[in-house]
C-alpha cells in the first residue's frame, strides 16, 4: 500500500483482535448468554477490548453490560487464540473466572442471561464448549488447559 501523501510504500500488518470472556460462577452454576447478533446461540459473556481499556476492565464492563451484574474477578484463567475459534475474524480471548450475586438478565447484545450447570449446558457457539469443558476440568482437578 502506498502513502497517499508521499507515495512511499507502507507495510500494513494484521493482528488478532483482543477479546475477553468471563466465566461467572453463581448459585452453583455459570452464566451463559443467548446472543442477539450472529452467530446466534449461547455463549459466555464477553466481547472486544476497547482501546485504552485493560483486559480486566473489559471483562468487568462486558459482564455488567451483558448480564446486568457487577462481578468480582477471581483470576485470569487462560487465553484461547486458535485462528479458527471465531469464523468472523482472527481474535484471541483472555478468559477470566469471576463471581457474582443476584439474578442475571440479558442486556446490550445478549437476549437473555441464564444460569447453567455442567450437566445442563445448551450447545455453545465459537470455541466456548472447549472453554467451559476446560473450566469444569480445572474445578475438579486443579489442572489448567495445556498451552
Amino acid at each position: 500500500m502506498n502513502c497517499p501523501q508521499c507515495g512511499t510504500t507502507v507495510k500494513t500488518f494484521r493482528n488478532p483482535i483482543p477479546t475477553v470472556d468471563i466465566i461467572i460462577e453463581i448459585q452453583g452454576g455459570i452464566i451463559l448468554i443467548e446472543r442477539k447478533n450472529p452467530p446466534h446461540g449461547w455463549a459466555l459473556p464477553g466481547g472486544f477490548v476497547d482501546y485504552g481499556e485493560s483486559f480486566a476492565e473489559a471483562a468487568l464492563r462486558e459482564a455488567r453490560e451483558e448480564t446486568g451484574l457487577e462481578v468480582s474477578l477471581c483470576c485470569q484463567f487462560h487465553t484461547y487464540s486458535d485462528p479458527a475459534r471465531d469464523s468472523r475474524q482472527h481474535n484471541s480471548s483472555t478468559v477470566y473466572i469471576a463471581t457474582a450475586q443476584g439474578t442475571p438478565s440479558g442486556a446490550d447484545d445478549a437476549l437473555q442471561a441464564r444460569i447453567f450447570t455442567e450437566k445442563k449446558l445448551p450447545p455453545l457457539v465459537f470455541d466456548h464448549q472447549q472453554i467451559v469443558d476446560d473450566y469444569f476440568t480445572f474445578r475438579r482437578s486443579g489442572q489448567r488447559p495445556a498451552l
